[in-house]
């Protein structure tokens, strides 16, 4: 018996929806570690000509979904059986304020109301290229980069002041944990 109702649009929802039917991209796992890839089917090839491993995992989830531009369905089959199952969502898309043509005059009070974020760095090696990237407390998300480096940016301001602050760094896909404290 269903309980809640079925969701509706409204007019506030987001329209960068994923469609309906989402591409099924199917990656199995050799046991020297190198991945064959389907999407819908079809054998997906390196546009490099080199064979994906899992090193390239990353790059290969880029270039099926043109950079986070697509939703896929993915589907891990390792080599021991285990199967792991998810969908990369797209990146929302930056909003950017459009200019006005006319500046607005500076006033006093916008002055002194300026807020100067005081950032700090953690950063931790061992993650998976491209990979997503959890900042706990979960204050956001980074990507790994080409190397398996992770980066992120804490406003201290964001944080209560007084306390000794970690922050945590988790890799979605490489299961990589790093434990920072904040100085």
């Amino acid at each position: 018996m269903n309980l809640t109702s079925p969701r509706r649009s409204g007019p506030n929802d987001d329209e960068t929806t994923a469609p309906v039917e989402l591409p099924h991209v199917l990656v199995t796992v050799a046991a020297d570690g190198t991945l064959t890839a389907m999407v819908d089917g079809a054998p997906f090839a390196s546009p490099d000509a080199i064979v994906w491993t899992r090193a390239t995992f990353g790059p290969l989830m880029d270039a099926i979904t043109k950079d986070r531009t697509i939703a896929v369905r993915v589907e891990v089959r390792e080599s021991d059986g285990s199967v792991f199952t998810d969908i990369l969502r797209t990146r929302k898309p930056r909003r950017t304020a459009a200019l006005s043509a006319t500046p607005v005059p500076e006033t006093r009070r916008s002055r002194h109301a300026r807020r100067v974020p005081r950032l700090a760095e953690v950063t931790a090696d061992g993650f998976v290229p491209g990979e997503d990237v959890a900042v706990a407390t979960i204050v956001s998300h980074t990507d790994a980069t080409g190397t398996g480096e992770a980066r992120a940016l804490i406003d201290l301001d964001d944080l209560a002041d007084g306390t000794s602050h970690e922050v945590i760094l988790f890799g979605r896909i490489s299961g990589t944990l790093a434990v920072r404290r904040l100085t």
